[in-house]
């Protein structure tokens, strides 16, 4: 780990920032007071004030209330917060300076509130701003990744696109070809032909309806269930589900690497696939649990849980958590996304 990446995660860069800060406003304020002791204690006392009202304004007031919209509570907060912690420095300066005039409001209240109060008010405004430019710039390139992401996935689509018209037109030949008979050779070809369908047409839009999802999805659980006849296989949805939209395709991995990476028992245990969706207090809940022989759930190369998280991170950021554990014989994957409202 470079000296970057260290500076980074432990937020060193900060810490930085607030000791040169510190040392400047001290070099230039040292003179004014009687003692080098007295200008280190009043210099560690704002800019330890400083640095708790912006924190406080920058991963509180701004995320909690200003990008969701609350502008007048935002407000109020804000200017109570600089207001009662204007007071408390000077109650804290006063009492180190032995100099009770510091925090007696009600004389000079004027030059108390020009002097502290709109000084903190300009301070913490230029650390808000710095704030949302650099949340701007994270969104920007967000944005521009997703947007090349999703330029390279439709370019590969199209590389290795066939004709979908005669795609059907030839399924459809093959289906009127099996036997009658063969039930499960139709069914499976029939199921084969929706799920194709769906993903050259149905999943073409930015979201798509949680049934059309599940619908898909019940047609892949079908064809696996003629694939693998030792195997208990059950989708578990919460009665009376709401309709919401999700972006296209995004549970199916999940499913894919149950069945990838089931079990084959052949002691007479069962080998064992459930699925369940739900959604509660606007939140969707999606797990996926399969039997496993303790071997690892994921192998080089193909699409694999690395991929699904990174697309997790582009399109639902700071908007989902997914939870994969292994434990006595199960695979478990827990994917919990928030749902805008309709």
């Amino acid at each position: 780990m470079n000296a970057k990446n260290v500076l980074l995660r432990f937020k060193l860069h900060h810490v930085l920032f607030w000791l040169l800060l510190g040392a400047a406003w001290f070099y230039l304020r040292y003179q004014d007071y009687s003692t080098i002791q007295k200008a280190l204690q009043v210099t560690i006392v704002k800019v330890l004030d400083l640095t708790i009202m912006i924190y406080i304004a920058n991963y509180l007031l701004i995320p909690k209330l200003l990008y969701r919209k609350k502008f007048v509570l935002f407000a109020i907060l804000v200017l109570s917060m600089i207001v009662l912690s204007s007071g408390w420095k000077m109650y804290l300066i006063g009492r180190l300076l032995h100099n009770p005039a510091l925090y007696h409001w009600t004389d000079q209240l004027k030059a108390r509130i020009y002097d502290n109060v709109l000084p903190h008010i300009f301070l913490v405004i230029a650390g808000m701003a710095f704030k949302l430019l650099l949340d701007y710039n994270r969104m920007q390139s967000r944005l521009l990744q997703v947007a090349k992401e999703k330029a390279e996935t439709e370019l590969n689509f199209l590389k290795a696109q066939i004709n979908p018209h005669f795609l059907f037109n030839s399924l459809n030949a093959v289906y009127f070809l099996i036997d009658k008979n063969n039930n499960d050779a139709r069914e499976a070809l029939h199921k084969f032909s929706d799920m194709l369908r769906y993903q050259l047409y149905g999943a073409r839009d930015n979201k798509v309806s949680i049934e059309n999802e599940l619908q898909y999805l019940q047609d892949y659980i079908g064809l696996q269930k003629l694939r693998n006849e030792n195997c208990s296989i059950r989708l578990d949805v919460s009665p009376g589900l709401p309709s919401f939209t999700i972006e296209p395709l995004l549970l199916l991995p999940f499913v894919e690497n149950s069945f990838k990476h089931l079990s084959h028992y052949a002691d007479g245990r069962p080998n064992q696939v459930v699925v369940a969706l739900d959604r509660q207090n606007g939140e969707m809940e999606f797990c996926v649990s399969n039997t496993t022989e303790g071997r690892s759930n994921e192998e080089p190369g193909g699409i694999g849980l690395a991929n699904v998280r990174r697309r997790l991170e582009l399109l639902y950021p700071k908007k989902h958590h997914l939870d994969i554990s292994q434990e006595e014989g199960w695979f478990r994957v827990c994917l919990k996304v928030k749902i805008a409202s309709q």
